[in-house]
């Protein structure tokens, strides 16, 4: 399973928000390129950057920095969110060496989009549902959609896309523990892997997700959990090794 790092970047600062709450933040390091490092010096296999002044205002806003993180770090994937709304940003992103670009709110409000931006870039495109009590969220959480978690990832899975991010906006910076359950019915519900996030914030939650990772569970962002020094990025990879160690003796077995 993979662990991934999360860097949300705010006024190009690194911070957390609490619930997504843009006037609820934290910041975390005036360098998010040196934060950056930090994670990839404890194993980090793939980095999680949100441009949360983009996700507010509908286009990038922090894109200088992506671009310089993408630059220091070229052979390491990382997957990018917020205010990612046209083709044009996808394009710029993927040749500034980003590997994963994901779309949010425009593909809860324009769905046939993520169609398209799949037969134009395939193999790139992640799409990211956000969402509370099963109802999807939109423009930087601020406001919910009508629209149903599980429906809508099937409707994306046919489109092509590599995989989906769910958090659950409830629990996410709250430190309160993922929502296994959740996340695990949206993986049985389809066949592209799920990527946890919102709430992961102690071994033992890396625990439960390494339990169902056959479920399609494929990785888990974590956020002010490493953040706070809660989980120890290396000693985490440790537990996740031992997991897929493990697994790996118990299928030779079968």
């Amino acid at each position: 399973m993979l662990l991934i790092p999360a860097i949300d970047l705010k006024d190009g600062k690194c911070v957390r928000l609490r619930q997504g709450r843009m006037e609820d933040s934290t910041i975390f390091s005036d360098d998010p390129v040196a934060m950056a490092a930090r994670w990839v010096e404890a194993g980090a296999r793939r980095l999680h950057l949100v441009d949360l002044n983009g996700a507010f205002a509908g286009q990038p806003v922090n894109a200088q920095v992506i671009r310089r993180i993408a630059l220091t770090f070229p052979e390491l994937p990382i997957q990018v969110g917020g205010g990612i709304r046209d083709e044009e940003t996808v394009d710029a992103y993927l040749d500034a060496g980003v590997q994963f670009v994901i779309i949010g709110t425009k593909a809860v409000q324009e769905p046939h989009f993520i169609n398209e931006i799949c037969l134009e870039y395939p193999g790139h495109i992640i799409v990211g549902l956000d969402a509370r009590e099963g109802r999807v969220a939109v423009n930087g959480w601020s406001k919910l959609s009508k629209h149903d978690v599980v429906d809508l990832a099937q409707i994306f899975e046919r489109d092509g896309v590599e995989a989906i991010i769910y958090t659950d906006i409830g629990r996410d910076g709250m430190m309160q523990g993922v929502n296994v359950e959740a996340t695990v019915r949206l993986a049985q519900a389809i066949t592209i892997p799920v990527i946890a996030s919102g709430g992961v914030s102690t071994l033992d939650d890396v625990r439960a997700l390494c339990a169902v990772e056959k479920e399609g569970i494929m990785g888990a962002i974590i956020g002010r959990a490493l953040y706070d020094g809660a989980i120890d990025l290396a000693e985490a990879q440790q537990l996740v090794g031992s997991a897929e160690n493990h697994e790996l003796i118990q299928h030779n077995k079968d």
